[in-house]
C-alpha cells in the first residue's frame, strides 16, 4: 500500500531591510502626500514555489505611519484616521492568487482590516523571482498596487476647499516593494 504524499509549506518572512509598504493620497486635489508604514511583518507560506498555494497574513501597526511630518503622522494616527490607539493593527490576509491577463503579473484578493472593518480588496502582483541573494538566502521579490477608498474602512475625515472640493483625497494608492526570505 502506497502513503499518501505528503505536501509542505514553505515559510516565508519578510526582509524588513528591503521591504516597504507605503501609499499616497491627494492633498488639495492635486498634489500627492506620500507615506509608509515602519512596522510591519506576515506569516507566508506555500507549497514549494507555486504562488496560487500562497497563504498570506500581513499585520502593520498603524501607530508606525510616517509621512515625514510629525504633525501629520500624529493626526494620522488619531481617531480622525486610523485610531491607532484603539485599533493598533491593519491587517492584510490574502486568500486567492490568480494569474492576471500579463506574464508575472497575479491578481490578489484578500481582506484589509482596518479601524474594526473589514472589506474584500483586489492587488496586482508582480512577482520579479525566486533567487538567491549574495548572502546565499533565498527570496522571493514582488511589487504590489493597488487603490482603496478610504472611506470604506471609515476614515472619513475631511474639509471643504473655499473654492470646492476637499483637502485630503478619497482614494488612496498602496504600493509595497516586497523581498521574502525562505525559512529552513
Amino acid at each position: 500500500m502506497e502513503t499518501p504524499e505528503v505536501i509542505t509549506k514553505t515559510k516565508w518572512v519578510i526582509d524588513p531591510a528591503h521591504s516597504e509598504i507605503s501609499f499616497k493620497v491627494k492633498h488639495l486635489m492635486f498634489s500627492n502626500v506620500r507615506g509608509r508604514f515602519r512596522e510591519f511583518d506576515a506569516d507566508i507560506s506555500m507549497t514549494g514555489n507555486d504562488l496560487k498555494s500562497a497563504e498570506i497574513d500581513v499585520r502593520i501597526n498603524a501607530a508606525s505611519v510616517d509621512t515625514g511630518v510629525e504633525q501629520r503622522d500624529a493626526h494620522l494616527r488619531s481617531d480622525d484616521f486610523f485610531a491607532a490607539e484603539q485599533f493598533g493593527e491593519i491587517r492584510f490576509i490574502g486568500n486567492t492568487i490568480v494569474p492576471a491577463d500579463r506574464d508575472g503579473h497575479f491578481a490578489l484578493f484578500g481582506t484589509l482590516a482596518m479601524r474594526g472593518v473589514k472589506k474584500q480588496v483586489i492587488l496586482d502582483v508582480e512577482f520579479g523571482a525566486f533567487i538567491k541573494d549574495p548572502y546565499g538566502a533565498e527570496k522571493a521579490l514582488f511589487s504590489i498596487d493597488g487603490k482603496i477608498n478610504r472611506r470604506d474602512w471609515g476614515l472619513n475625515y475631511n474639509s471643504a476647499l473655499e473654492a470646492g472640493g476637499l483637502v485630503v483625497g478619497e482614494d488612496v494608492t498602496i504600493h509595497c516593494e516586497v523581498q521574502l526570505i525562505k525559512q529552513v
